[in-house]
């Protein structure tokens, strides 16, 4: 009888034992899963895509390709009325930038003609196109030889 309540104590130490030795496992995999997570960008954060035709290029958080006019110049926008309406004005206030990308080169300026504030790279004022209707569209690149993709190897005039 004594040698069955030995092994029966001796089991259940084992038991006890291996369970907190499954907890421990539990919480450095929740450790290391929650380190995975600091490292993801924030979800508003600009994203860097690809596309076969135009390469790299920049987009928003939802992926909507962002464009810059070659009409306008550096702090200000020449694009107002129907040229807005066809390309509506990049505005998201705090954003993180992709690999590649320095987050001082983006700004924002004041739109003379409504008042609103506008993102810029480098100066210059960001848009959509009204026709990129879903994540990767890049239906605007090179539209009437003066619209075109902002990417980290973009240089203006």
């Amino acid at each position: 009888m004594k040698k069955g309540i030995f092994t029966l104590a001796i089991l259940s130490i084992f038991i006890v034992l291996a369970a907190c030795g499954t907890n421990k496992e539990e919480k450095v995999e929740t450790k290391q899963t929650s380190q995975v997570q600091t490292k993801q960008e924030p979800a508003d954060s600009l994203q860097l895509l690809k596309n076969d035709k135009v390469g790299d290029y920049l987009a928003d958080s939802e992926g909507k390709t962002l464009y810059y006019f070659t009409n306008d110049e550096a702090g200000k926008s020449n694009c107002s009325g129907d040229c807005l309406a066809n390309w509506p004005a990049f505005s998201q206030e705090d954003f993180a930038v992709p690999e590649g990308f320095d987050k001082t080169d983006f700004g924002t300026i004041t739109r003379a003609d409504n008042g609103k504030k506008q993102v810029t790279y480098k100066g210059y004022p960001l848009y959509y196109f009204a026709k990129d209707q879903q994540k990767g569209d890049v239906n605007g690149q090179g539209v009437k030889d003066v619209w075109y993709i902002v990417n980290s190897k973009t240089e203006f005039k």
